[in-house]
């Protein structure tokens, strides 16, 4: 997932937490009406696949409640017992999205089983209008909130967006199965049962591949390579900084705390070493949007001779 993180800073990170919680009232308004569109349509039409996906629409609104509630808490300034900020509980509540996804695939694919056991009608053929149109919608919400998370760095909004993803490919598995069936005809009436257990197994995959950046953010996990290579380059425009050494970058919430070695000539003082971090700190900041703590250690240019020799 490409970042964009040039700008200016503390206007960038107010707007981009306050365009990550209008971007989770949009994902929650689009699975409140598409939970009782599909629901409806699926009692209406005999399709169990659209009434696997209306639980799964259902799951996905207190999900996205989940992670407004997440995305209004990490707002939250730095306090004493918070020095870094309250943005951790961005990839805590992922992880309860994932559990969200989690359950609604178990039951989904619970359901499906049962249904595929039990006779029933094949599905009406005017379902097959609402799953297309529901389609489009979920992969524009997918394009959407998406954009928005890598424009925020929120972790939270990835997760809400691949649940749009996840509804999509049930919606793409509902239409498969309703067109089978009718096609078919007699003997295929459990054809969207099985689009909806092959949907589950969608569901699951996707939770991993949202669950996985999430635990490395918690676990401060290097994932910035591009961001560092921009630190070092900005650090360089410095005046007095020879050369840069040991970057590490975490991520917590959207922003990025930075803890850098910058190298120096020996020979200057301790005051002359002081204003070059502070300087090295304030450009950092004003020319890298969402950076958090900026923590500068000033090394001795022998370090330098270290690492040339290394």
């Amino acid at each position: 997932m490409k970042t964009v993180y040039f700008c200016r800073g503390k206007t960038k990170k107010l707007k981009a937490k306050d365009t990550a919680i209008q971007t989770a009232w949009f994902s929650i308004l689009g699975n409140t009406a598409l939970a009782f569109i599909k629901g409806a349509a699926g009692v209406a039409g005999n399709s169990y696949a659209l009434i696997a996906d209306a639980i799964e629409s259902t799951a996905d609104i207190f999900a996205s409640i989940l992670v407004l509630l997440g995305l209004k808490y990490a707002k939250r300034p730095a306090d004493e017992n918070h020095p870094y900020g309250h943005g951790k509980i961005e990839p805590l509540i992922t992880f309860a999205v994932v559990a969200f996804l989690v359950t609604s695939a178990t039951v989904i694919a619970y359901e499906s089983i049962q249904h595929i056991q039990e006779p029933h009608q094949i599905p009406s053929s005017w379902t097959l209008y609402v799953l297309g149109a529901i389609i489009i919608w979920k992969e524009a919400s997918f394009q959407y909130v998406m954009k928005k998370s890598r424009q925020t760095n929120s972790s939270s909004l990835a997760a809400d967006a691949w649940h749009h993803r996840s509804d999509a490919i049930t919606s793409i598995m509902a239409f498969t199965g309703i067109t089978i069936a009718l096609i078919g005809g007699k003997g295929f009436e459990n054809a969207d049962d099985w689009a909806a257990l092959v949907a589950s197994g969608f569901i699951l995959y996707n939770s991993y591949k949202i669950f996985r950046p999430a635990l490395g953010e918690i676990m401060d996990e290097h994932r910035y390579d591009e961001l560092m290579e921009e630190v070092r380059k900005r650090t360089m425009e410095v005046s007095g900084v020879l050369e840069t050494d040991k970057c590490y970058i975490r991520k917590s919430g959207v922003r990025f705390h930075v803890d850098l070695h910058a190298i120096v000539d020996g020979s200057i003082t301790v005051r002359e070493g002081h204003d070059i971090a502070h300087a090295i700190e304030n450009h950092l900041r004003t020319t890298i949007a969402y950076l958090g703590h900026v923590l500068i250690h000033i090394e001795p240019e022998e370090e330098l001779e270290k690492i040339t020799q290394a």
